[in-house]
């Protein structure tokens, strides 16, 4: 199990981004200089490590789900594939994503189980998934989402205060009682690759808690060129600010872009599986700067309007634009990969029409 391998250490000889390493407990416990750190890193880089969350059992449960789930054969795992019309949940198989503007091939597969699955479980809400996930699902998919929302509820909680916002404004926005995007997902790449796993991106939804075991994840830092790595830290999440949070801070908080790309060193001798949980505000939700109930966001959307800001597109449409742009089988030139793009577009100009495109 990825989860009980000794894998090689991370190497000292590769350029790294040295994020923010913020204690959950300190920030649950409303700690001053803690929420303050919290603060400068997502406005900043809008990434930070996380430790003391208390989520490692569940996480560790997690990547023996996705060992055991993306092993099925590969018939078996397409049962669930997730299709080509913007649909998140279920199986993603290799090589059916475009990593760049040349449409080059992704190189992992990975299985995204639905929020909204594993509150109603054993009722289905958006899908089914394979017998591997079914067995685990009371054990350790549901501990694992349950855990997760709670860490990221309490960062938007947050999150809320410091943009003044009236308090429940983004939870509301975040609400079980309807249809979501929020998901768990378990990630696998073969070893020795030597293309990018995940091409350059932002994060569709609001808050990502991610887990690894072995380098891959890397961050281009704001103003530069340069694509740095993330050392994977045992008992610490990596988590970012999502396109969601960002458009609804008026860009206070900052959706940074980030890829994966095979471990560096002797890691990349080794499967790479990664463990996430996304979450992402409830389909209906309009993504727009929440300027009438903060006086901060007001005068950030002001003074750097934004197309996407006002895009008009909900948080579903913007999640399933961004998928079905991805997939290659809808790819008609490098404009699809444009259209496809969320905050990240700073040099792509597109008119509010293409960028909420749901056709």
């Amino acid at each position: 199990m990825p989860g009980l391998t000794t894998f090689p250490s991370f190497p000292a000889n590769v350029p790294t981004h040295s994020l923010i390493a913020l204690d959950y407990r300190l920030l649950k416990a409303g700690n001053k200089e803690e929420i303050a750190k919290l603060w400068h890193a997502a406005t900043h880089l809008g990434f930070w490590y996380l430790n003391n969350h208390g989520a490692d059992r569940e996480v560790d449960y997690m990547f023996d789900v996705g060992a055991e789930t993306l092993a099925l054969p590969l018939a078996e795992k397409m049962k669930y594939e997730q299709g080509d019309n913007g649909d998140s949940f279920g199986y993603k198989a290799r090589g059916t994503i475009a990593t760049d503007l040349n449409g080059t091939r992704d190189t992992v597969e990975f299985l995204n189980i639905a929020q909204d699955d594993a509150v109603t479980w054993p009722r289905p809400t958006h899908r089914t998934y394979p017998s591997t996930v079914n067995a685990r699902m009371a054990n350790a998919v549901i501990p694992f989402i349950r855990k997760s929302m709670a860490v990221n509820n309490t960062l938007l909680d947050i999150f809320e205060r410091l943009l003044g916002l009236p308090k429940g404004s983004l939870a509301s926005l975040h609400s079980t009682d309807e249809a979501c995007g929020s998901e768990a997902r378990v990630v696998k790449t073969p070893p020795n690759q030597s293309s990018a796993g995940i091409g350059a991106h932002t994060d569709f939804g609001t808050l990502t808690f991610l887990h690894n075991r072995l380098g891959g994840l890397q961050v281009m830092p704001p103003g530069s060129q340069e694509w740095l790595y993330v050392r994977p830290i045992p008992g610490h999440a990596i988590c970012n600010i999502g396109d969601a949070l960002s458009i609804f801070s008026g860009g206070i908080l900052r959706s940074n872009m980030h890829r994966v790309m095979p471990p560096p060193g002797h890691q990349s001798r080794y499967e790479r599986y990664s463990v996430a949980f996304f979450t992402r505000p409830k389909d209906s939700a309009v993504l727009r700067p929440l300027a009438e109930k903060s006086r901060m966001i007001a005068d950030a959307a002001t003074s750097n309007p934004r197309e996407e800001y006002n895009s008009g597109a909900t948080a579903g449409e913007w999640t399933s634009r961004r998928i079905r742009k991805l997939r290659l089988k809808n790819r008609r030139g490098p404009e699809t990969w444009y259209e496809s793009k969320g905050t990240e577009r700073q040099d792509v100009r597109h008119t509010p029409g293409t960028i909420r495109a749901t056709a």
